[in-house]
């Protein structure tokens, strides 16, 4: 029963204290964005101050379907890091986080506009790209610990670091993708360096545009916190390992956002499945061969 309430618990803290997060680390991106190009940059806090300001614009809605799929976004993004701190199934974490993309794709496609219809069809282009590599990330916990709950994983005397290198690597690696990164930001970006600018967010404005911005929030905070479940162990310390790599992945995702160009869909999908056969593929193969 304990463990139950400390599951509820650590639930709840996240439905509560990612959304902060989340945006101190949107700030910690452009402080570090402005620094690497030389300006002084925004403060810390900008993150909420522009999501304050969108809710106190005029909410402007193109259709009636719109709203609702925005909020089912948000929602099913949020369950996703519940049932994770929860210490639910990967696989059922990883299906929700799917259909939570799903929604923002059919909000994008709902609206008459060029740009939006252009950006949704990239995001399904990005996701082709990256549900490989996120589904053999489950698997290869799987093989690890011989189960896909989070609660069983984090017990584990030896950290999956140690036995899945590979597939760490390439879950990194598609993290610039979910984050919508330079140079994988085709479908939406969050700077004026492509020809669609905002693509898959052009016709969101006002309130929906903020609540778009905070479900943001949320993934990152759950993304990360999957990249530090490699470390965690029985052990204490290892809770602190966790949060300095993933600090550590955070900083090289935004320094690879300042560094490369962006390039062709063709690119990305070749590039990601080509780092999800040689790291994720490989590396579960030697760990299979391992555990027989």
């Amino acid at each position: 029963m304990n463990d139950l309430y400390i599951r509820l618990l650590c639930a709840a803290g996240y439905l509560v204290l990612a959304p902060f997060i989340g945006g101190l680390l949107s700030g910690l991106d452009r402080k570090l964005t402005a620094r690497m190009q030389g300006r002084q940059g925004p403060p810390l806090l900008q993150a909420f101050y522009d999501v304050a300001k969108l809710f106190k614009k005029q909410p402007v809605v193109v259709n009636s379907v719109q709203n609702l799929l925005i909020v089912g976004f948000l929602v099913f993004v949020a369950f996703t890091g519940c049932l994770f701190f929860f210490g639910g199934d990967l696989l059922l974490i990883f299906f929700a986080l799917s259909l939570a993309v799903i929604f923002i794709f059919m909000s994008a496609s709902s609206a008459n506009s060029p740009y939006s219809s252009m950006g949704a069809q990239r995001e399904l282009v990005q996701m082709l790209a990256y549900e490989p590599m996120i589904l053999l990330t489950a698997v290869g916990f799987y093989l690890f610990t011989g189960s896909f709950a989070v609660s069983d994983i984090i017990r584990s005397s030896t950290p999956a670091i140690a036995a899945m290198p590979g597939v760490f690597l390439g879950f990194s690696f598609i993290l610039i993708i979910k984050f919508q990164k330079s140079p994988f930001d085709l479908s939406t970006s969050h700077h004026a360096h492509q020809e669609m600018v905002k693509g898959l967010n052009t016709e969101h404005a006002g309130n929906i545009l903020g609540l778009i911005e905070i479900a943001h929030w949320y993934e990152t905070v759950f993304l990360l916190c999957v990249a530090g479940l490699f470390f965690i162990t029985s052990d204490w310390y290892s809770w602190l390992i966790a949060l300095a790599v993933v600090l550590l992945v955070y900083v090289i995702d935004v320094l690879v956002d300042n560094t490369f160009p962006r390039v062709k869909w063709q690119t990305m999908v070749v590039m990601s499945w080509a780092v999800t056969l040689v790291l994720g593929v490989l590396n579960l193969l030697i760990l299979s061969l391992i555990n027989h």
